[in-house]
């Protein structure tokens, strides 16, 4: 029987100068189900024109997933209709291979983009020396938290298998899966079934600040923003009833 790890994950694949056709489509299909998260692409989808520029070597594989993230497409599957947070746990999943580390990248990434903007936000990402060291031109993002690596706290490895989900998932999911842990600093049930809302360990009796924008509202307008105070044990509830009324969450800080 196949571990969990050898399920959802494949060996890294990269783009050879002597690729030749068969090879380069394996490449293009791996950078369109990494960075699109497993979801189905329909042959009008597909970004012709980038894949021609990578064909010919204009463009690397760096630069064929930064066309990707920062596509239409893209923005429609994943940024307009998910919560920064979802937005910003996708994003590590596509572009880094990872889930975030902790409350501390989520609230760099909502600044960024706050601050920047959607570009801005996805070029973070790629032109990050992570992304640099790990991946380089050529290497096609991949999972790559299954394993202790160093830099790498080893609390990723939970989180990270909770987004990749399975083998025949996809992020087609608009609910954080990671806010509730990542806000309280505490471990990550690996659940990989279709329902993964992530559920609270122990009452620990700490408060949490949420704070909430109304769908559609500018993040940057700080007057259209609300601020919820509630313990550990109603964090979990408050945040699926903000999302129920339209709410998108920024952060969740701790008192």
């Amino acid at each position: 029987m196949a571990t969990l790890t050898e399920t959802i994950t494949n060996s890294p694949v990269e783009l050879w100068s002597e690729n030749n056709e068969n090879e380069l489509q394996l490449v293009i299909r791996a950078v369109y189900k990494q960075v699109l998260g497993n979801v189905h692409l329909m042959e009008s989808q597909r970004l012709d024109s980038a894949e021609s520029f990578l064909r010919n070597g204009n463009i690397t594989v760096r630069e064929f997933v930064r066309i990707i993230a920062q596509s239409e497409l893209y923005q429609s599957l994943f940024f307009h209709p998910n919560s920064p947070y979802r937005f910003i746990e996708l994003n590590y999943k596509h572009l880094l291979g990872r889930a975030p580390l902790d409350q501390a990248e989520i609230a760099e990434h909502v600044k960024i983009y706050n601050e920047q903007g959607y570009v801005a936000e996805i070029n973070s990402y790629i032109d990050s020396e992570e992304y640099n060291s790990t991946f380089g031109e050529n290497i096609v993002p991949y999972a790559r938290s299954i394993k202790s690596q160093k830099g790498i706290k080893n609390v990723v490895f939970n989180r990270t298998i909770s987004l990749l989900g399975g083998f025949a998932s996809s992020d087609n999911s608009k609910k954080p899966q990671l806010i509730s842990t990542i806000a309280t600093n505490l471990p990550q049930k690996i659940k990989v079934t279709s329902s993964r809302i992530p559920k609270a360990y122990t009452n620990t009796g700490k408060k949490f600040d949420i704070l909430v924008t109304q769908s559609g509202a500018n993040p940057i307008v700080k007057q259209n923003n609300t601020t919820y105070t509630v313990g550990y044990s109603q964090l979990s509830r408050q945040i699926q009833n903000i999302h129920k009324i339209g709410g998108k969450i920024i952060s969740i800080v701790e008192k």
